[in-house]
C-alpha cells in the first residue's frame, strides 16, 4: 500500500507540474518599468500591460522603479520569483551598459534573467532650446568649441543611452558640454523648455511632439537613416559627424528559471503586438522600429554586446563606477 500510495503521488506531482504552465496566468502580472513615467520606455510598457492583460485575461500592473541606472528594476526581478509574474521592460542601457559600467551588482543579466523577446529599436534625436543660436549640428559644434563646458545636457544617469549619444559625439567632434543627471526624461525635458538646459540626445515620444510645436529646435537623429516620424531631420552623419551613428534596443524580459511554456507563451504574445497595425500607428510617430525576436536571439544579442560595449563606453570616456 505504501509503496503505492508513493507510485500515486509521483505521478501526481509530475501532473501538476506539467499543468502549471497550462494555467497561467492565474494571478495578476507586474510589469517592471525601469524608467519614470512618460518617457517612451514608460508609454511602451504600458502598451505592453494593456495588450498582454487583454490576451491573457489578467492584469497586468506597471510598477515604475528608476535609478541607479535602472538597476534598481533589474534587482527587483532578480529578486522575485521564477514563475512568470514579475516581467522587465528590458532596455539597453540598463542590461548591458549599467553591467558594464557598475563594479559590483546583486545580479547577473545572463545568469539571473530570461529573455522574452525583442519590442523595438529607437534612435535619439539632437534637440536644442530655441534659445540656443545654432541651426545645425555643425553650428552647434562651433557654439560649444568656442564655449568649453558651457552648454548643459541632461539624462537620466551615466552610461544611459542619452549620455552615450552625448559622449560619443563629444568624442568624435572634441566639443565640451556639461553633463547634467536626472532621475526621469520628464523633469529633463521640463528643465530643457524652461532653458535652464541647453540641449539634450532624447528618444521621440519625449522630444519631437516639442519639436513639432516649436517649444525645441530639433537639429539631427542619430539613426542611419533619416526617420519617417521626421525625415526633414538629418542624421548626425550627413550633418557634419561622419561615422556617427546609435541606435538602442528594448524588450521584454523575466526571471531565470521561468518554465519554457510560460516564455513561450509570452514571446507569442510579445510577437503578435508588435505586428499589430494599432501598434504601428501609435508609435510611428516617435521614430521607433518595431521587432521580435525569439529568446534565443536576444540572449545572443546580449552576450554579443557586452565585450563590445565594454571596449566603446571606455573608448568615449565613460567610466565604471
Amino acid at each position: 500500500m505504501a509503496a503505492l500510495l508513493s507510485t500515486w503521488l509521483l505521478v501526481a506531482s509530475a501532473a501538476m507540474g506539467q499543468a502549471g504552465p497550462g494555467v497561467y496566468p492565474s494571478q495578476p502580472i507586474r510589469l517592471i518599468v525601469p524608467l519614470s513615467p512618460g518617457g517612451l520606455v514608460d508609454t511602451f510598457g504600458r502598451a505592453v500591460a494593456q495588450h498582454l492583460s487583454k490576451n491573457l485575461g489578467q492584469p497586468v500592473i506597471v510598477e515604475n522603479r528608476p535609478g541607479a541606472s535602472q538597476a534598481i528594476a533589474a534587482e527587483a526581478l532578480a529578486k522575485s520569483a521564477p514563475n512568470g509574474y514579475t516581467l522587465l521592460m528590458a532596455t539597453q542601457s540598463g542590461i548591458v551598459s549599467t553591467t558594464v559600467l557598475r563594479k559590483t551588482l546583486p545580479y547577473d543579466p545572463l545568469r539571473d534573467f530570461a529573455t522574452v523577446s525583442l519590442l523595438f529599436e529607437s534612435p535619439l534625436y539632437l534637440v536644442v532650446h530655441p534659445s540656443v543660436p545654432a541651426n545645425s549640428v555643425i553650428e552647434l559644434i562651433a557654439l560649444a568649441k568656442a564655449q568649453p563646458g558651457k552648454l548643459a545636457f541632461a539624462t537620466i544617469g551615466n552610461g544611459t543611452a542619452p549620455h552615450i549619444g552625448a559622449a560619443l559625439f563629444m568624442k568624435m567632434t572634441g566639443v565640451e558640454f556639461l553633463h547634467v543627471p536626472y532621475k526621469g526624461s520628464s523633469s529633463a525635458i521640463a528643465d530643457l523648455l524652461s532653458g535652464q538646459l541647453q540641449l539634450m540626445f532624447e528618444g521621440g515620444v519625449s522630444s519631437l511632439p516639442h519639436v513639432r510645436a516649436g517649444r525645441l529646435r530639433g537639429l539631427a537623429t542619430t539613426a542611419a537613416r533619416r526617420t519617417d516620424a521626421m525625415p526633414s531631420m538629418p542624421t548626425i552623419g550627413e550633418a557634419g559627424v561622419p561615422g556617427y551613428e546609435l541606435n538602442t534596443w528594448f524588450g521584454l524580459m523575466t526571471r531565470a528559471g521561468v518554465p519554457r511554456p510560460i516564455i513561450d507563451r509570452l514571446n507569442r504574445e510579445a510577437r503578435d503586438m508588435v505586428k499589430l497595425p494599432a501598434t504601428y500607428e501609435k508609435f510611428k510617430a516617435s521614430g521607433i522600429q518595431l521587432l521580435s525576436s525569439t529568446p534565443e536571439e536576444f540572449t545572443q544579442r546580449i552576450r554579443a554586446e557586452l565585450p563590445v560595449w565594454s571596449k566603446t563606453l571606455r573608448d568615449i570616456g565613460i567610466q565604471p563606477n
